[in-house]
């Protein structure tokens, strides 16, 4: 569940980033002009990723491993993620399978990946991992390491040996 002492506010957003608040402030007028910022940033990561493992097949485990892990890693960012507009969170939803489908796609042509895979149930995975974190009522250090174990559980489950 998310509380209110999990979200860092702007003035320690500007200290630990060693900047003013005005100039954090001119950049980002409020959190989820911040927020919409960073996940445009991660997404282009991705898009980075997706475009240096073209060829690569099999890369296609450790990309999903990675995103599922900055799942658990960026839970702040994800926590503030689910305060944005429901079609902003879409539209980012939408995008990271987009741009995963396609790997998908040439994962499976080469036998690695489940053929009844399909893009969509990308965001299943993404659900389960987002509920065992937030289900986990034994503290942060236990939630993440069940999160883990949900991932290989679930990459497990997807590819082929």
């Amino acid at each position: 569940m998310t509380s209110e002492r999990d979200v860092v506010g702007m003035p320690e957003i500007a200290r630990r980033a060693g900047v003013g608040q005005a100039t954090l402030y001119r950049h980002f007028p409020d959190r989820h002009a911040l927020t919409s910022a960073v996940i445009a940033y991660q997404v282009e990561r991705l898009e980075a990723c997706v475009a240096a493992t073209r060829q690569q097949p099999a890369a296609f485990r450790p990309m999903l491993d990675a995103v599922l892990r900055a799942q658990v890693t960026m839970r702040p960012l994800v926590r503030l993620a689910r305060r944005l507009e429901p079609a902003v969170q879409g539209r980012y939803l939408r995008r990271i399978v987009t741009l995963l489908a396609e790997p998908l796609r040439r994962a499976q042509e080469h036998g690695h990946v489940r053929r009844d895979l399909e893009p969509g149930d990308l965001v299943l995975i993404f659900t389960m991992v987002e509920g065992v974190l937030e289900g986990t009522l034994d503290g942060e250090v236990e939630a993440r390491a069940a999160a883990g174990r949900t991932i290989d559980l679930a990459l497990d489950g997807v590819f082929r040996t």
